[in-house]
């Protein structure tokens, strides 16, 4: 089953043709890894699945992209389709508030206003960000007193509480130590059983490592996609496999 359908998708910035031609499909509660050198379309094109592109000025899109079956642009309001598609960045982005409060807002904007259910909320989306333990004691302190790694689980955490069928992750874990990294992987190994995950990754291993599938951008077009590790050790296009093994990137 596929979570995103995406046909002819072209996008445009200003005189920049930034993703050419797109067809692809993402397959649900799977990891899709997307791989590629800087530049080449990786987060313009996960911007897009949930409309982070409609922002940017001068930005045209042309082509189809449908969540579940349902074309994403038809949304009367985006922020509904937010909601079904969480997203994380590269850097993380606690608000400045309590770790509870940054946790409670995204449910408190969709109308939730009961105590006891936020507090089931904050609770549960803390223990599958697998940070509960760590910041139970400090609900009502500042986030941004947390560690890099704990400020970016704190950020997966805050996109699971509103419940979401898709997450996002542009480089999460770009910023980040190699410790704090491992836990970002494993959480995301035990996240996929609940969620379809796109991540995006300068590191191939990390591609290697977590994703069921895989799809190698350059020049803002798809190059290649399939499973992992059909693609990492028999690609089928040789700019694939030069860049896997560093020829270029």
């Amino acid at each position: 089953m596929s979570c995103f359908e995406i046909s002819d998708l072209n996008v445009h910035y200003g005189a920049f043709h930034a993703l050419k031609e797109i067809t692809m499909e993402i397959e649900a509660n799977k990891i899709t890894a997307f791989i590629g050198p800087s530049g080449c379309g990786k987060s313009t094109l996960i911007k897009t699945l949930n409309r982070m592109n409609d922002l940017v000025d001068g930005c045209v899109i042309s082509g189809r992209v449908r969540l579940f079956g349902e074309d994403i642009y038809a949304y009367p309001e985006v922020s509904v389709l937010r909601k079904r598609v969480g997203m994380v960045f590269q850097k993380p982005n606690p608000f400045p508030m309590s770790v509870y409060d940054n946790i409670a807002f995204g449910p408190r904007t969709h109308g939730v206003k009961s105590r006891r259910t936020l507090d089931d909320i904050v609770e549960q989306s803390l223990r599958d960000a697998a940070i509960w333990h760590e910041v139970k004691d400090r609900l009502k302190k500042s986030a941004l007193g947390l560690s890099g790694g704990q400020q970016q689980r704190l950020c997966i955490a805050r996109a699971l509480a509103v419940s979401p069928d898709v997450l996002l992750l542009d480089e999460p874990t770009s910023a980040l130590d190699p410790v704090s990294t491992g836990k970002i992987e494993e959480l995301l190994l035990t996240l996929r059983e609940k969620y379809s995950i796109v991540i995006v990754t300068h590191n191939m291993q990390q591609a290697a490592r977590i994703s069921g599938c895989t799809v190698f951008f350059l020049l803002g077009e798809v190059i290649e996609y399939g499973e992992t590790e059909r693609l990492f050790a028999m690609p089928s296009d040789k700019r694939t496999e030069d860049y896997i093994t560093g020829r270029f990137g």
